[in-house]
């Protein structure tokens, strides 16, 4: 191409200056290195890939299922959530790299490659991916904790196309899948990940969910206490009734009615006065032994009335927990930091990006973007004491991951020329030696 026929742009300067595509092997996400020295500590990916079964004929296998997940794997950490940056992505030199391929080898999986992949795998497959997830978290406790929360929510992925067991959602609005969402409320952890149809309630499979890794928890660390904790979408007399008699802790949002507001009628006229004699923000507890129709026997019941310039909110919670009313409510509280993560994993990683037609494939690509959120949450551990020390995903990917770099092959090595500029070169070298010494 000649000078005439590149693009001319003029910037903040009074010559003129040339831009055009021809920088050669240079790639911006060169921080992915350093999650994969982490995966390679972990064997993270290489577990992940265990766990499917390769069907394909060796004649026509040009692409190691193991390269196909890590090339997926990285490309969602990345940023690159659709399947068609493949056919981009799979010149990169650092994705390459990631796989342990020179510049001058084969590209990597293409979008048809990788579209064929995930629509392939099986239910047996699926269990097998989301029992691994399971045990990565299970082998990270390095000293068999004390206790475990077992934070549970549920999340809409709306739909846009016939994908199989999408349906309208009264509540939500539109057509959507139900994901049903497992976190270690102590330390941020994803445990599970779980598809669900479109049109099920909140509750629908968390008794199941709940007994499958109580089970797992106690098998690997014994006689473990475990903390149930909800919103008022799990309401259920039968998860009640399991944790009672498996001896687990709980405490679960209760959705308002009549009954429940005269229970807090007395406290509410007392908050009301407070307010308006202080016209300060005001906020009561007290409890009650209640009973609903649907309930063998009756439970403990928090009460929870505050009242600010935008008038009285009442809240009540369930629970077996034997703490005061106001420590109970504050624990309930930290539930919060579930939704935040369940953010990270929608925003940052964009796990709602399910497009394929085959509900099992949908399943598949929600574990694989878990399996990123699991990934990027080690490396986040490594992190504590440093300025990324609380930055979500979003936050570690710009200033972490996307380092620009030039890729240079020489006769024995493959360099990797990082940008001289780059803000955070003490902190990425630190984790770059933590992760090799590991």
């Amino acid at each position: 191409m000649t000078v005439c026929k590149q693009r001319v742009f003029s910037f903040f300067v009074k010559k003129n200056l040339v831009v055009d595509f021809k920088g050669g092997a240079i790639s911006s996400d060169a921080g992915l290195l350093l999650v994969r020295q982490l995966d390679e500590q972990l064997g993270f990916t290489e577990g992940l890939a265990g766990c499917l079964d390769d069907r394909r004929h060796r004649s026509y296998v040009k692409q190691s299922q193991l390269d196909i997940v890590r090339q997926r794997l990285y490309q969602i950490m990345a940023g690159y959530e659709d399947c068609n940056d493949a056919d981009s992505l799979r010149h990169d030199p650092v994705f390459k790299g990631i796989t342990g391929r020179l510049l001058s080898e084969e590209a990597l999986a293409s979008q048809p490659t990788i579209s064929r992949f995930e629509n392939q795998v099986t239910v047996k497959e699926l269990y097998r991916l989301a029992l691994y997830l399971l045990q990565v978290y299970l082998r990270r406790q390095k000293v068999p904790p004390s206790r475990v929360i077992i934070d549970i929510d549920s999340t809409e992925d709306e739909v846009h196309g016939h994908q199989q067991l999408s349906f309208f959602h009264g509540y939500y609005e539109h057509y959507v899948y139900h994901p049903l969402l497992v976190y270690d409320g102590d330390s941020g952890e994803l445990i599970t990940a779980v598809l669900r149809p479109g049109n099920v309630h909140a509750s629908r499979s968390v008794v199941s969910i709940v007994k499958r890794l109580v089970k797992k928890l106690r098998q690997a660390f014994g006689e473990v206490k475990v903390v149930v904790r909800k919103d008022a979408g799990f309401t259920v007399p039968r998860l009640y009734d399991y944790c009672e008699a498996e001896g687990l802790e709980y405490v679960i949002g209760l959705i308002t009615n009549d009954r429940l507001l005269a229970c807090a009628e007395e406290l509410s006229e007392t908050v009301r006065a407070a307010y308006a004699e202080s016209r300060l923000k005001q906020r009561r507890f007290a409890e009650t032994v209640y009973q609903a129709d649907s309930w063998p026997h009756s439970r403990r019941v928090i009460i929870k009335v505050e009242h600010n310039d935008k008038g009285i909110n009442r809240r009540f919670l369930v629970t077996n927990l034997t703490t005061l009313p106001e420590e109970t409510y504050d624990f309930y509280a930290l539930r919060g930091n579930c939704e935040n993560r369940i953010k990270e994993l929608k925003n940052d990683l964009k796990a709602d990006r399910l497009s394929c037609h085959r509900f099992a494939a949908n399943q598949f690509r929600l574990l694989l973007h878990a399996a990123a959120y699991v990934l990027l949450h080690a490396l986040k551990q490594y992190l504590q004491g440093t300025v990324l020390a609380n930055a979500q995903i979003s936050t570690i990917r710009c200033q972490l991951l996307k380092i620009g770099a030039q890729v240079v092959q020489s006769c024995r090595r493959l360099w990797v020329h990082l940008a001289s500029g780059h803000p955070l070169q003490t902190l990425f070298l630190t984790l770059a030696q933590r992760f090799s010494t590991a």
